[in-house]
Parts: structure tokens; sequence; C-alpha cells
């Protein structure tokens, strides 16, 4: 994204407007601190590239019940 990254994105989500809507981190970092950091961020969930269509559509299932 040109002007923030989407931890910024999801704190301004979380923190200034105050939303609760779902947020997945899909991203080709992988390390476990970089779940972490997303995590923090306030994201629900994290998958990497590439990805497999089902999980994203597991992810997105849980977390629309």
């Amino acid at each position: 994204m040109p002007d923030m990254d989407g931890m910024e994105t999801t704190r301004r989500i979380r923190h200034e407007l105050k939303l609760s809507l779902p947020v997945i981190a899909l991203t080709a970092s992988a390390l476990p601190e970089d779940r972490a950091i997303c995590i923090s961020a306030g994201m629900n969930e994290y998958i990497t590239k590439p990805f497999v269509p089902e999980d994203l559509l597991q992810k997105l299932s849980v977390l629309l019940q």
C-alpha cells in the first residue's frame, strides 16, 4: 500500500475507528516474529503466500461465524 502498511492500517481500524471487523494478513513474510507482529497489530489471522484458497476460506468461515 502506498501510504501505510497493513499493520498500521489494522492499528487504525482497531484504535481510531474502533471497528471489530475481521482482518487477515496475507503476506510473503513467513517468519514466526512476522506473525506475532501482525497479531499484535490487531489482525485476527495470518496467511503466507503462496496460499491454498481453501485455507483462506476456512479462516474466513471461522471469523464470520
